[in-house]
């Protein structure tokens, strides 16, 4: 940051652009938070080693509910209440709450290494970004996409705000249905309904049946009363109703019900309102007011019991609504609201997405978006709150209105519209409601280039469109959908090339985290007790793309044990002397190959980056690091005299420096200090800025990676046979080998062994220990004893596995219907698994041998 190294602007390079999902203004670092920035920054630091001008944007959202329920709790502490307070008052409240915690996630951020344009930071109530909410709304107005009307609506009883559907988290729960009888007007007979919302039965104003319902046929257009308060209520039909719920009756409370308030448009019923906005019952319900609507559930069973008209309760399964901001149960609520039009946006941001246009990683999501797009709802934008951008509607009369960006706009209209040159300022009453807080989200790709206000600017010519989005499919619909039509809309093109889908947080358990369930650790916490390369690398070590992290704390000690690895190397090679020696013979082989396998190993993580699979690159890279790089060749090259030659010296740093920068977009603060400290380097100078390796998949040297693949486990079989015959290291063996071609690496099994020969096998009379590599045979002549009882129970045991193996296979190649059907390459793998069984079972028999004889 000091050095500018992250600062971007437009030049002639290619750009790459990133845009952060705006965390909440007033929010703190979480496990989500931390996953998805530590992709992003990936992403971003990746870019820059491409020779990409990579640009991330950071910024915040204003947060309108979470926000304003904080400013109010504060307020509440101090004993003022909202509504002792005005508008202007309030927002002064909430303004000082937004500058003392609005910064805090962005410096915690930083703690993470997240290498944002901190120069370029947003948020979503900035001047310029309020003008361009305002604008589009004006603009979507005018073009008959914003419209105000009464409509069934979520409502929130804690927050007091209208939400839209997508903020409505549906659960599935134990719940009570209640079956209330009653009572008809001219008789003493009954209708029984049945009910998971006794509540609203004050609001009853009809019983509806299904038209083809024989059991009820004859009652259609008699009256009942409505228990309690007796009010006459029809009996009317509608093929809406399910026959098989309940008794086939169901209560209708327009004002209660998106279903029931569409009968009651129908059958021009009376709309009876008896829960108010902070969910207690209302003077319309006649009983029970002013109580919380659960406690009035509980009375008015208890009352209908008293009276004999509870017939019975069942506890069933159903889902209920809850808000996604309060997790309190939504009230559906007869209001009136803005809305948004949402099918003429939808067509082109569907189309695109289906075509490619705009790629989703994972795939899966590509039908779960098409889904909600073809079924999507017009959007309820209005929120009753005072924290927001507020709805630029201005009234001069109770129900007229003008749409404009200010009151000085407002008034030239009004007086048009109303032909009324009286008007003037005051007479004009700005709508009391909010812009939802999404409805600025969703302009967030164009919005922090003031690509809306003015489309011709450098930076939004330069950056936009953006190349990845990286968020939670949780917010698919809320945001990302959005974004996509805002895009097509405003721009006529993609507001990004691909989005990638982190999966949820969770514990081992396969719980959410979260503060109630205390399963949540603090992210600071941990960087400070694993340091940020550590949790970065921990986090994403069980990451696959959209599926849910199953977090354990034992990952960032993983990782923070990997950046322990990175600087024991540094300081090993750091410790050499530069002295021509002998050893040469070695190094070539070795240099040889480790060129080889890191650029096949180069080759993967290129097409793992293509593919979106991040933590398929950094297990790559671990591997090829710490078992390649770390155990295989710095302890081969390593010389016992801390002497070494210095093409080797060359050669190491240039693999070393090579492996750094790789690693660096996953652990950028121990790959820099390690970088800087290799070389000599210019005050300045940083690896973020070096260039990403290239590699040529054709040059690869196939030979050698196979060859050292074999004397890889050669070493390790070596290695284990001490192990298990409790040889200690430093006491030597001999090995004898069938294959000639093994010889070209004895220096490196002596070396890696601790072996005092490697000679070819020859007919020897001394007790030998065979065993088998692939399909070579090798002997160590026996300086050790051997139980051989156990040996050939050992081999008896592998020759029973291998024969039963070999059975299987022959009687599935003997099978004529698997011939003709089975595709060559699958019939050819076969044939191979046969041969391969042969070979192996003739080296055991001869293996065996050795012991008996």
């Amino acid at each position: 940051m000091e050095h500018k190294l992250f600062d971007s602007e437009p030049n002639e390079k290619e750009p790459y652009t990133i845009l952060i999902p705006p965390p909440n203004v007033t929010g703190i670092l979480h496990m989500g938070h931390m996953l998805n920035n530590t992709i992003q920054d990936i992403l971003i630091r990746r870019a820059r080693l491409l020779g990409f001008n990579a640009c991330w944007v950071p910024g915040t959202d204003h947060a309108s509910i979470a926000t304003e329920a904080k400013v109010i709790q504060k307020l509440s502490n101090e004993g003022i209440e909202k509504n002792d307070l005005s508008r202007e008052d309030f927002l002064k409240h909430a303004w000082d709450w937004t500058d003392k915690h609005g910064g805090i996630i962005l410096q915690q951020l930083k703690r993470l290494g997240a290498s944002c344009d901190w120069k370029r930071v947003k948020f979503t109530m900035d001047d310029d970004m309020s003008n361009s909410v305002i604008d589009v709304f004006i603009k979507l107005y005018n073009k008959g996409l914003i419209y105000k009307g009464k409509k069934m609506i979520n409502w929130d009883p804690e927050a007091q705000t209208a939400v839209s559907d997508e903020e409505v988290i549906h659960k599935e729960q134990d719940s009570k249905l209640y079956y209330i009888d009653y009572k008809f007007v001219d008789s003493d007979d009954i209708i029984t309904v049945a009910t998971t919302r006794p509540e609203t039965i004050l609001g009853d104003t009809a019983i509806c049946v299904h038209p083809d319902d024989e059991r009820y046929a004859n009652l259609i257009g008699k009256k009942v009363f409505v228990p309690l308060i007796q009010r006459e209520i029809p009996i009317i039909s509608d093929t809406y109703i399910d026959k098989d719920f309940g008794t086939g009756a169901l209560k209708i409370t327009p004002a209660h019900d998106i279903n029931d308030y569409v009968i009651g448009e129908k059958n021009n019923l009376e709309s009876i309102n008896v829960i108010e906005k902070n969910g207690c019952m209302g003077a319309n319900a006649q009983l029970y007011v002013g109580k919380d609507r659960f406690l009035a559930r509980e009375s008015i069973i208890i009352d209908i019991k008293n009276i004999g008209q509870l017939n019975k309760i069942e506890i069933i399964k159903n889902k209920v609504g809850f808000s996604e901001r309060t997790n309190v149960v939504i009230e559906p609520r007869l209001s009136s609201q803005w809305f948004m039009k949402m099918d003429q946006l939808a067509h082109p941001a569907l189309n695109n997405v289906l075509q490619d246009n705009i790629t989703f990683y994972p795939k899966k999501f590509r039908n779960v978006y098409k889904h909600w797009m073809e079924n999507i709802r017009d959007w309820c934008i209005s929120r009753q709150l005072w924290w927001g951008h507020r709805i630029p509607v201005y009234y001069y009369s109770q129900s007229e209105y003008v749409v404009a960006k200010n009151k000085k706009e407002a008034l030239v209209l009004a007086k048009q519209k109303s032909n009324n040159n009286k008007l003037t300022l005051s007479d004009l009453k700005q709508d009391q409601d909010v812009l939802d807080t999404w409805f600025s989200s969703w302009l967030w790709p164009m919005s922090v280039f003031n690509g809306l206000d003015a489309p011709n600017n450098r930076d939004f010519q330069y950056y936009y469109p953006t190349q990845d989005l990286v968020t939670g499919h949780d917010i698919l619909f809320f945001w990302v959908a959005r974004m996509i039509m805002g895009g097509y809309e405003f721009t006529g093109q993609h507001p990004f090339r691909n989005v990638y889908f982190t999966g949820m947080v969770r514990d081992k358990k396969r719980r959410k985290m979260s503060k109630s369930l205390g399963n949540s650790p603090d992210p600071i916490l941990l960087i400070d007790k694993y340091g940020a390369d550590g949790v970065r690398s921990g986090m994403l070590f069980a990451s696959p793309a959209g599926n849910d992290l199953l977090f354990d704390e034992t990952l960032c000690e993983q990782g923070r044990n990997f950046s322990n690895k990175i600087w024991n190397a540094y300081r090993l090679i750091d410790s050499w002397v530069i002295e021509e020696n002998t050893q040469l013979l070695i190094d070539e082989h070795i240099i040889c190959w480790f060129e080889n396998k890191l650029n096949q190993d180069l080759h993967k993580v290129d097409a793992f980056f293509q593919e979106f699979r991040i933590s398929d690159a950094l297990m790559t890279l671990y591997k090829l690091i710490w078992n390649d790089f770390c155990s295989s060749y710095l302890e081969i090259i390593k010389p016992l005299d801390k002497k070494i030659n210095s093409s080797t010296m060359e050669k190491t740093i240039y693999f070393f420096e090579k492996l750094l920068v790789m690693l660096h977009p996953f652990m950028p603060f121990v790959t820099e200090e390690v970088w800087q400290k290799l070389k000599s380097r210019k005050a300045g100078k940083s690896i973020s800025f070096t260039k990403w390796p290239k590699c040529n998949i054709n040059d690869l040297n196939q030979d050698i990676l196979i060859q050292f693949n074999h004397v890889f486990k050669l070493i390790g079989v070596i290695r284990k046979i001490r192990k298990d015959k409790n040889i200690a290291f430093k006491e030597s063996l001999n090995l004898l080998v069938q294959d000639k071609s093994i010889m070209t690496f004895a220096d490196i099994i002596k070396k890696t062994c601790n072996l005092d020969q490697v000679d070819v096998f020859v007919d020897q009379k001394t007790p030998l220990f065979p065993f088998l590599v692939d399909k070579t045979r090798y002997f160590i002549p026996l300086t050790f004893s051997v139980d051989n009882t156990n040996e050939i129970k050992r081999i008896n045991q592998q020759i029973n596995y291998l024969t039963n193996f070999l059975n299987s296979v022959e009687k599935k190649l003997s099978n004529k219907q698997f011939i003709q059907n089975a595709p060559e390459n699958v019939i050819a793998i076969e044939k191979k698994k046969k041969n391969d069984t042969i070979i192996k079972l003739e080296s055991l028999q001869k293996e065996l041998k050795t012991f008996n004889e």
